[in-house]
């Protein structure tokens, strides 16, 4: 009888160890980061009524260590025909800096990468820890510049308040 409680102690004590770590493990945070690419008509480094977004551009999310910038962590996406990608991510990357970066464009019309504010990277927080309560994470969208503007972009930015009297300069 002794052995047989002992036993059943002894299962029990398994059962236990075991399915704390099975929860350890099913509760490794995994995100998705989602964004957009648009080609940037206007050459404006935002979005505007004309803008285009471009199906088949690649763009990689990359992770690198706070302190020695060395790359952690890479995937790389394409867009779908609405300019969207969807990067699944495992793991939490809180303690490294985070960024979707536009690679290529499919259009020879519009492959300039739009650098500066709102251009060709978007800072993400991937961390569990962040106060975000959804596993999704959105990126700012992501431009590649035409190297002339469309004549419309003059009565766009004048629609925006940017051109007083519609003329470019």
């Amino acid at each position: 009888m002794a052995k047989s409680v002992q036993s059943v102690i002894l299962l029990a004590a398994a059962l236990c160890v075991l399915s704390c770590i099975g929860a350890a493990k099913a509760h490794e945070p995994s995100f998705h980061v989602e964004g957009q690419v648009y080609c940037d008509t206007c050459r404006m480094r935002f979005p505007t009524r004309i803008s285009e977004y471009i199906p088949d551009a690649t763009v990689q999310l990359e992770c690198k260590n706070r302190t020695t910038e060395v790359i952690t962590y890479t995937q790389e996406a394409k867009t779908d025909k609405n300019g969207k990608y969807r990067i699944p991510v495992h793991g939490d990357h809180e303690e490294e800096i985070c960024e979707v970066v536009l690679k290529e464009s499919p259009r020879d019309d519009c492959k300039e990468l739009g650098g500066g504010w709102g251009g060709n990277r978007a800072r993400i927080s991937l961390a569990a820890n962040s106060g975000i309560i959804s596993d999704a994470r959105e990126a700012n969208p992501l431009c590649f510049m035409k190297k002339e503007t469309l004549p419309e972009c003059a009565e766009v930015l004048q629609e925006l308040g940017f051109l007083p009297d519609g003329e470019l300069i």
